[in-house]
């Protein structure tokens, strides 16, 4: 039976610290676990457990050969999971837009003890949440997607995850009902899909428009190109 643990929205919640210990102790045994992160709620899980991977993808219906994106506490965390983190693009643009709604991809290093689909890159983001970014400097990275099956609507609530998801989940960290742009202390207004660069070529592409606009990004790396070749949207 699936431990729901409500959390409130203050940092002042009573439950909130120990809610946050059971997640992350169930994240480490390879469980997966409902978290809120800035408009809906994900799964998570420890990305080295093999069994937690797996029962992402089975929960998620994802074969092997699909990456699986992960959070993570801070920048700094990266210098142990990828390779070319300290390229200046890089780190400019973890330094303007993490915490925050921008995915990076990179090059994973060749030594991480994972199940990743080789040659796949390795998909990051420090999330705006306070209470998933508090989690995860408990457990380090997580491997975090919506909580939502294939073509159904995303998940703002722990019974709207739990109606796709029953029994899969072994602990959920209630919040209460998420939306766009709530949640986050300096969440974007209407909150929005992250934008996604990929940063393993000789210049960033924009993989995916989304919430941090291309103006912005082209404001700190001017070398910005669309990764289908075509003109960047504007």
């Amino acid at each position: 039976m699936m431990l729901r643990l409500t959390c409130g929205s203050s940092a002042d919640h009573p439950d909130r610290a120990r809610a946050i210990s059971a997640a992350a102790s169930a994240a480490r045994r390879g469980d997966l676990i409902l978290v809120p992160t800035e408009s809906v709620y994900a799964l998570a899980t420890d990305p080295f457990s093999v069994r937690g991977v797996a029962a992402l993808r089975k929960a998620k219906v994802q074969s092997n050969q699909v990456p699986v994106p992960i959070m993570v506490p801070a920048a700094a965390t990266m210098n142990g999971l990828a390779v070319h983190v300290g390229l200046p693009v890089a780190r400019a643009l973890m330094a303007s837009f993490w915490p925050g709604l921008l995915t990076l991809l990179f090059e994973p290093q060749s030594t991480l003890a994972w199940d990743m689909p080789p040659d796949a890159p390795l998909a990051a983001r420090m999330p705006l949440h306070p209470l998933l970014l508090e989690l995860l400097r408990g457990t380090g990275p997580l491997a975090v997607t919506g909580a939502n099956a294939a073509g159904m609507p995303a998940a703002t609530s722990v019974d709207d995850a739990m109606a796709q998801f029953g029994e899969a989940v072994v602990l959920a960290l209630d919040v209460g009902e998420l939306g766009a742009g709530q949640g986050d202390a300096g969440a974007r207004p209407g909150g929005g899909s992250s934008t996604v660069v990929d940063l393993r070529g000789s210049v960033p592409e924009l993989v995916r428009a989304g919430a941090v606009t291309v103006t912005e990004l082209l404001a700190i790396c001017p070398d910005l190109v669309d990764a289908t070749g075509g003109s960047l949207p504007q």
